[in-house]
């Protein structure tokens, strides 16, 4: 395996435990049906319990830990076959593009690992990961493990177009600011921050798909049986991401595609900060710095 696929796997395996808590108010933020808007301590009860904080862990531990390996091999090998294709240096739009590329090379992973994640984060009562995907697959099959699928090929290629386009922007921007010569504490807050601003931007540009992906996916079918937290019963008709969209609009309008975006954009901050740190020092580590010259596949 190469250097960006371990620092990809480990960062983002990292990243989830680190901002799980903060992702299960999200979600579930994101799937209330005509519920106000909630202070600061409603946010705190949102943790039943200590098993709570780790609520739909299992799966993005290890669907994102892949997804992210995925994400970072795609996009780098996409990169430097754009600009071999097209005979030039790396620029901005060549970076958003290979993301959007990298991004839709993750959906065979993110869909299921989304639609797992967001069902054990909203049942009740609580239920493992495990437990979800074997029920959804023995009901469904592996149909059932990728419904939504559109939308969230749609979230994640525009999502991480701009997750690497922003990081790559913030840092060109850092480094025309920079005096003197770099040192560690630089370069690592460096990271951090450019890290922390490219979540932002990626989340706040796809906030609104990633709302219509959490009500798709909360949608359980006749046959499983399994109660969530504010979703429609199960012997309602599943319905679309346009029909989900357009029903939200019509209840509660345009603020719905925004419920939950003040803790997301937090969550995205810190979650990655670490993860650009993390990836960029295990790189380094296996003397693989992250803009050393890769060969397209």
């Amino acid at each position: 395996m190469s250097a960006d696929f371990w620092a990809g796997y480990i960062s983002g395996a990292v990243g989830i435990l680190i901002g799980n808590p903060l992702d299960l108010i999200k979600v579930r933020l994101q799937a209330r049906d005509g519920i106000p808007t909630q202070t600061v301590t409603s946010y705190a009860r949102q943790f039943e319990s200590k098993s709570a904080l780790l609520a739909g862990t299992a799966a993005p531990v290890l669907g994102y830990g892949a997804l992210n390996a995925l994400l970072f091999v795609s996009y780098n090998r996409s990169e430097a076959a754009i600009n071999t294709a097209l005979n030039c240096q790396s620029n901005l739009w060549t970076t958003w593009f290979a993301g959007a590329v990298g991004g839709l090379a993750t959906w065979a992973v993110s869909t299921p690992t989304e639609l797992i994640k967001c069902r054990a984060q909203l049942s009740s009562p609580p239920a493992s990961s495990w437990s979800i995907a074997k029920q959804v697959f023995k009901t469904e099959g592996i149909k059932g493990l990728y419904f939504g699928g559109v939308v969230t090929a749609l979230r994640d290629s525009i999502g991480y177009g701009f997750y690497f386009w922003s990081y790559e922007l913030s840092s060109k921007w850092v480094e025309s600011n920079r005096r003197g010569a770099p040192d560690f504490s630089q370069d690592a807050a460096k990271v951090l921050l450019c890290g922390g601003l490219a979540g932002i931007v990626t989340w706040v540009s796809i906030f609104p798909l990633d709302v219509i992906k959490t009500r798709v996916q909360a949608q359980t079918s006749d046959a499983a049986k399994m109660p969530l937290l504010n979703s429609p019963p199960s012997t309602q008709k599943r319905l679309g991401a346009i029909e989900v969209a357009k029903a939200a609009y019509k209840e509660e309008g345009m603020r719905v595609f925004f419920r939950g975006l003040t803790v997301c954009s937090v969550r995205a901050f810190i979650v990655n900060a670490v993860q650009w740190a993390v990836y960029e020092w295990i790189m380094l580590e296996l003397g693989q710095g992250r803009h050393k010259k890769l060969e397209p596949i």
